[in-house]
């Protein structure tokens, strides 16, 4: 059902939480940390509640070093915006020093390129389509120009062929339209945060990931029981694909597509309400049970925040 999340990898913890809830107007709705390192925060930014396709989220790995986009990797990430709002996103990444483009249009969308502070790829794409999303609103960014959720990924891989299988075979995806080496594809399960552009380049070198770029791209599935029907979909393509792991906030499959970029497939349930109301998603540091124990010796690890 389009996109559920996307991942991407920071090099400070303070900067990164600043830029987007501050600059970029999201809401910090889960300070939790990585499950394979409790010594690093994981942080989830979205609307109000968190809802699938709006979700970015970051590890970021204090000190990690810059990464570069390249082959194999998920290399833009689209948000969409309302009508009449690029100007408004012009002066304010002026104001804050935030490196962007001049406005651009693809497939007859208008749309602004710039990058986070780890230089990070992302745009804000004023859809072709009805977008009626209702964006999370601050002090600065009203909902008249905040962002809405996710409009798309591009992925960048050397052959657009076998990833192209996979949205099509599996995913139900179906190619939309082509502008030169970008092939849009699009699913008609849901309005939005439908649409994955791939780019093939033949002749570009790998991406290196490390601060400023995506980990990996989650695809949104409706419950764990739908989870485990793709599994064997995907089993029987050959690829490897592992076990149903429990994310506390949705459930979760990962494997590598042949072009190399690394999937999830996560559920829409049970969303981020299962530990916090929703009026204080985000305010306190949420453990994985395992790590509940070592709650005191992982709070003196992780930068605090101001």
């Amino acid at each position: 059902m389009g996109l559920h999340h996307i991942t991407a990898i920071a090099g400070n913890a303070q900067r990164n939480h600043n830029f987007y809830t501050k600059v970029l107007g999201l809401r910090l709705v889960k300070k939790t940390v990585n499950f394979d390192d409790p010594g690093t925060y994981h942080f989830y930014y979205g609307d109000e509640v968190g809802n699938p396709g709006t979700i970015l989220t970051f590890f970021p790995w204090e000190g990690i070093g810059q990464g570069y986009t390249g082959t194999g990797m998920a290399t833009n990430i689209g948000y969409s915006v309302p009508e009449g709002s690029l100007d408004f996103w012009v002066e304010r990444f002026k104001q804050h020093n935030v490196k962007q483009e001049t406005l651009q249009e693809r497939f007859g969308e208008q749309f602004l390129s710039f990058q986070d502070p780890d230089g990070l790829k992302l745009d804000l794409i004023v859809p072709g389509a009805d977008d009626n999303r209702k964006g999370w609103e601050t002090s600065d960014v009203k909902a008249d120009v905040a962002t809405k959720g996710f409009h798309s990924i591009t992925l960048t891989v050397k052959n657009v062929t076998p990833t192209a299988s996979i949205l099509i075979d599996i995913f139900g995806y179906k190619l939309l339209k082509q502008e030169g080496n970008r092939y849009r594809f699009i699913t008609d399960a849901v309005n939005n945060a439908s649409v994955v552009d791939i780019i093939e380049a033949p002749n570009l070198a790998p991406g290196k990931g490390a601060a400023g770029t995506n980990h990996h791209v989650a695809f949104r599935v409706k419950d764990d029981n739908i989870l485990m029907e793709f599994r064997e979909k995907i089993a029987s393509k050959g690829l490897g694909i592992t076990p149903k792991i429990d994310r506390d906030y949705f459930f979760s499959l990962y494997f590598r597509e042949p072009g190399g970029v690394l999937f999830e497939l996560a559920t829409d349930n049970p969303g981020f309400t299962r530990d916090e109301p929703l009026n204080e998603l985000g305010t306190s540091l949420k453990l994985p049970k395992q790590y509940e124990r070592s709650r005191k010796e992982i709070e003196k690890v992780l930068p605090v925040l101001q």
